[in-house]
């Protein structure tokens, strides 16, 4: 994992970013937010386990159909399928030491 702040590449409202091998953080402080680099860490082995570019096409997809059918950017969001594991998550810090494989379906 390669940790950057890059303020600019971070979408308004929002504090990370994952793309396999890079968690990208809008602030340095965050560098430091176990929390935040935890619910980050769980985006990059959901990225491994499905081989990176379906993740982005099955979150996309995910992010649509969550969009239509709550007709609001944050519910769809928070409803994710990755992101509901992640941020139920986020708080435990040994949570990838046993996880099982593909807990985002559970």
């Amino acid at each position: 994992m390669f940790l950057i702040v890059a303020k600019y590449l971070i979408p308004k409202g929002y504090r990370g970013l994952t793309v396999f091998p890079f968690v990208i953080v809008g602030d340095a402080l965050d560098k430091e937010n176990s929390v935040l680099v935890n619910h980050e860490r769980i985006h990059l082995r959901q990225q491994l386990e499905l081989l990176i570019l379906p993740f982005f096409v099955w979150y996309l997809l995910d992010f649509l159909v969550k969009w239509m059918r709550y007709r609001n950017w944050n519910d769809a969001y928070r409803n994710i399928i990755f992101e509901r594991e992640a941020y139920a998550n986020e708080k435990s810090p040994d949570y990838l030491k046993s996880r099982p494989f593909w807990n985002f379906l559970r």
